[in-house]
């Protein structure tokens, strides 16, 4: 049968400001946008329930959470009917994508009555167990293959340290070079103002922006944005195997490219030379990312110049030893990519069931 969101659930606001119950102590949880704050004398709910973020960063973001809790204002009690399951509701309320309703610039909301229209099937609650039931194990099964996929992010980092030491304050006293001296380096290139002009676009040259760079993994696979010949004309192809590094937005972010491609002049592009290897210098970044992050001017938007990335003093083992960890970290990727391709299937038949069961 087919209802509308608000058929099936009541909607609540809290009035509590995380001030009013930090440094509070008790048995009953409560809840921020952020999750867990810490445990209350006191709860709001008393049977289970569905939370929705509905004021700044994380908004529209949906929580199941457990009787006898509370949350505070920025987040939104969806309290399901007779003959509803929570955690039905939970499925349903995350397929729905609330935030595409949010409004606001500076800090976003989304209301009830914005989303309350959505529409779905509802099932008897026999038939609402089952999905639960099937959902719930599938999302077991890729936090399991997401949990393995972490594990062996942290065996290669483990494994560095055992080679190199602690990279930041150079435990194993080893020689340094700054990344000029240890190969080409230098910005991307985007001369062309508008840098988005369509006249750019849309031909067979592809164009890697930070956000590319902050999703990958080790190598950036894929790419959604290509250069036609007038942007491959303002711009500068990289070769395959470079190491790109964010200077705006995702700060100090670094993937390797498994194909030539273009980037602005927001990325920074690495070569070794016969120093280094670009696998190493990858995951010596990783240990600094947030170092050089936190350091990053404030602004509209956090960047750093090339002058602080060419001064940064890198350790520089032996060649043989970087390359014995660089072949380390091959083998483990490709135990990553078989754990990936399996997270994958089990990730579309979850996103599939769900479509079928609520769409």
């Amino acid at each position: 049968m087919r209802v509308k969101l608000e058929d099936v659930c009541d909607r609540g606001s809290p009035n509590l400001r995380q001030s009013d119950v930090e440094g509070k102590n008790g048995d009953y949880p409560i809840y921020g946008a952020s999750g867990y704050i810490g445990n209350v004398d006191f709860y709001h709910q008393e049977s289970s329930y569905v939370a929705v973020v509905k004021d700044g960063a994380g908004i529209g973001r949906t929580t199941l959470l457990p009787a006898k809790s509370s949350v505070i204002g920025t987040m939104q009690y969806l309290l399901p009917k007779k003959d509803v399951l929570p955690e039905y509701l939970y499925y349903v309320v995350r397929h729905m994508h609330l935030e595409k309703y949010f409004s606001g610039a500076t800090i976003p909301h989304i209301y009830f009555r914005d989303y309350k229209n959505e529409e779905f099937n509802i099932e008897p609650v026999e038939r609402q167990s089952e999905i639960v039931s099937v959902l719930r194990k599938l999302e077991t099964v890729i936090s399991t293959r997401q949990k393995q996929l972490q594990k062996l992010d942290d065996l290669v980092k483990v494994r560095f340290v055992e080679l190199f030491g602690d990279p930041i304050s150079n435990s194993h006293a080893l020689p340094e070079a700054t990344l000029p001296e240890l190969g080409e380096f230098g910005r991307g290139v985007s001369k062309h103002r508008p840098r988005n002009d369509p006249k750019l676009l849309g031909g067979k040259y592809p164009l890697i922006q930070t956000g590319d760079v902050a999703s990958a993994n080790l190598y950036i696979t894929s790419y959604t944005t290509t250069y036609s010949e007038l942007g491959l004309a303002q711009s500068k192809m990289w070769g395959k195997g470079t190491l790109c590094i964010t200077i705006a937005a995702n700060i100090a972010k670094t993937a390797i490219l498994n194909f030539d491609a273009c980037f602005p002049d927001s990325i920074v592009g690495f070569t070794a030379n016969g120093r280094t290897n670009n696998i190493f210098i990858h995951y010596w970044f990783s240990f600094f990312q947030e170092i050089l992050e936190s350091q990053a001017p404030e602004s509209a938007q956090k960047n750093i110049n090339l002058k602080i990335l060419s001064e940064l003093k890198v350790i520089v083992p032996s060649k043989e030893k970087q390359d014995a960890f660089a072949a380390f970290v091959t083998q483990t990727d490709k135990s990553k990519a078989i754990i990936q391709k399996a997270l994958n299937k089990v990730q579309l038949l979850f996103d599939s069931l769900m479509q079928n069961y609520f769409g």
